[in-house]
């Protein structure tokens, strides 16, 4: 990626930390922080605001995930979207959910109600890596649908999305994703790997503030469930753009994704992500993946070198944008790391780094000194 100082300078907690929590919660760059300003200043000052709303930010996050605006609907958060999902598919007798021991606990939970009656089953790892002939041997003709992150929050393991929806439409199941470690990160392309939901916030690499969030559903999927909850936002634009009284008598659904959503948004949120995701389109996410991903080798190398054992995954097809290594002691490290302004965190009995873009190569072997020296 050319020109990475002037990139840095429109993040300006660069200045005071090396940041690479970004699986966490990212620090929001100068563009997405100015667009919520003066998203709040125009409120305070005149009632109203010059910003163009965008949609909230749909025909960006289309364009980064390769579907169709009407496919995608307005979320607060990922597990909005995963429980949405949840809701809305049918569970005939002795149903099952096929999903793997890495998950973050929001992919999961949704299932493990009792009303749903539902059988979980976990597909294990082998040495952090999902295989597929082992979803191959979960999945059979009871299995509902097969619910993964797309790359797992602790070590970073991404998911060969094609190969999944493949297996799971098989056996007449649906693949449902939570693309929260993903997007921004590396491509998505639900069309080219037939995903039927995917969803994901924006505050981690997507650079946006928290309470917005896309969920994506399959054209032909859109008007066969209908939505666990309704609103004024749940149905056909003709409703309510009038200025007669609104039609309170039927229930006209719409016939896009915003089917799925219910009110009024997080407004600001949506300013801030729209800002957010035209940054990452403009960049491009090949170029953003390319960046990532050659911080991370460099970060690899380096942890080989200090012989500590790493729980991330080396082949380049499972790689993202974590990087995960064993420690003893991982949350005393962090916080020795903290002390000195380097952000990581504490995960699976080890340490989590997750740097973006922005960061530099500098950033990195600072990091490296800092963990050789507390381990000295």
């Amino acid at each position: 990626m050319e020109n990475i100082e002037k990139i840095r300078e429109q993040f300006p907690v660069t200045k005071n930390k090396v940041f690479m929590n970004h699986a966490g919660q990212s620090p929001l760059p100068k563009p997405v922080a100015d667009a919520v300003c003066k998203y709040a200043n125009d409120f305070s000052n005149f009632g109203t605001t010059s910003i163009e709303w965008n949609d909230g930010g749909k025909p960006f996050f289309a364009r980064l995930t390769g579907a169709k605006p009407e496919e995608i609907a307005l979320i607060e958060n990922t597990s909005t979207g995963l429980n949405i999902a949840a809701n809305v598919l049918r569970y005939p007798p002795r149903s099952k959910i096929v999903t793997t021991d890495l998950e973050y606990p929001s992919v999961v939970y949704p299932w493990l109600r009792k009303r749903l009656g539902v059988k979980v089953h976990y597909v294990k790892n082998v040495n952090g890596k999902i295989l597929l002939e082992d979803v191959e041997k979960a999945v059979d003709d009871n299995t509902v649908a097969v619910a993964v992150s797309h790359v797992e929050y602790m070590n970073g393991f991404r998911h060969d999305l094609r190969a999944l929806s493949e297996i799971a439409h098989e056996h007449g199941a649906y693949l449902i994703v939570d693309a929260i470690q993903s997007a921004g990160v590396v491509k998505i392309d639900v069309k080219r790997d037939d995903v039927d939901f995917l969803m994901s916030a924006c505050y981690k690499w997507l650079l946006s503030p928290p309470g917005a969030g896309y969920l994506y559903v399959k054209e032909e999927l859109i008007e066969e469930f209908e939505p666990p909850s309704v609103g004024w936002a749940s149905v056909k634009p003709e409703v309510f753009e009038t200025i007669d009284f609104w039609d309170i008598w039927s229930l006209r659904l719409s016939e896009t994704a915003s089917r799925f959503e219910i009110g009024s948004p997080s407004f600001i949120s949506f300013v801030g992500a729209t800002e957010a995701l035209k940054m990452v389109l403009n960049l491009g996410i090949k170029n953003i993946e390319r960046r990532i991903l050659k911080l991370t080798d460099r970060l690899i190398e380096a942890v080989r070198d200090l012989g500590l054992k790493l729980q991330t995954p080396e082949e380049p097809q499972y790689r993202s944008g974590i990087v995960n290594f064993m420690m003893d002691k991982p949350q005393e490290m962090t916080e020795k790391l903290k002390n000195q302004a380097i952000v990581v965190s504490a995960r699976a009995h080890g340490i989590r780094v997750s740097p973006h873009f922005y960061n530099s190569e500098e950033e990195i072997d600072r990091l490296i000194e800092e963990v050789k020296r507390a381990e000295e």
